[in-house]
């Protein structure tokens, strides 16, 4: 019987788009499922005692531009240490994620979230620009109506419900993968990931 990893997200994250392209090569070769569910982390911060970047220790975030470097050589997936839009808002990129799921189901959103992590750490774009949502969404041939459905209550409710879902299953960053009730945090735990979905 095939195993569903809740993927908890968030589209403006680094390690997010470092993990990707990985776990979705993971969930195909052992036939599980994923769950897309983008996360707010505004919310989940404040209650998992995480901080937002610009308030860590000074050598908090030296290490952390150490080792997204080391990461992106490892991997050979580029990525700009200080891209031209970051800090940037993940709640737009978030919906949108969101609205191609329910439109579109998981493999598209799976790819519009691929093309939404690209964008801020390789390609310098802003994902919180309505025109540049728009633009990922023809790229990727995705019905343009999905701009309009993110800024919906109904998918509002539907980010609410992933962010109080990643409170209660004890999430505290991104990414997070959750299987059978237990958390896997960060894309350097997706050889963990993998193991338990052969297992």
């Amino acid at each position: 019987m095939s195993k569903t990893v809740d993927y908890y997200l968030a589209p403006q994250s680094p390690w997010t788009y470092l993990g990707h392209q990985r776990l979705v090569q993971i969930a195909k070769a052992t036939g599980a499922s994923v769950r897309v569910m983008p996360m707010d982390l505004g919310q989940v911060f404040p209650i998992s005692g995480g901080l937002p970047l610009g308030k860590r220790a000074p050598q908090r975030q030296a290490y952390r531009l150490v080792e997204l470097a080391r990461f992106s050589q490892a991997l050979k997936l580029p990525l700009n240490l200080h891209p031209k839009f970051f800090p940037v808002a993940g709640d737009p990129a978030a919906k949108l994620i969101i609205a191609v799921d329910m439109h579109h189901g998981t493999d598209a959103a799976l790819a519009i979230t691929s093309a939404v992590l690209s964008a801020v750490w390789h390609e310098e774009r802003d994902i919180a620009d309505a025109a540049t949502l728009a633009a990922l969404l023809s790229e990727h041939q995705l019905d343009a109506a999905c701009l309009a459905l993110s800024n919906t209550p109904e998918v509002q409710a539907r980010y609410d419900s992933y962010t109080q879902s990643a409170i209660d299953a004890q999430v505290f960053g991104a990414p997070s993968y959750v299987i059978d009730g237990e958390l896997f945090w960060g894309q350097d735990r997706l050889d963990f990931v993998a193991q338990k979905l052969k297992s």
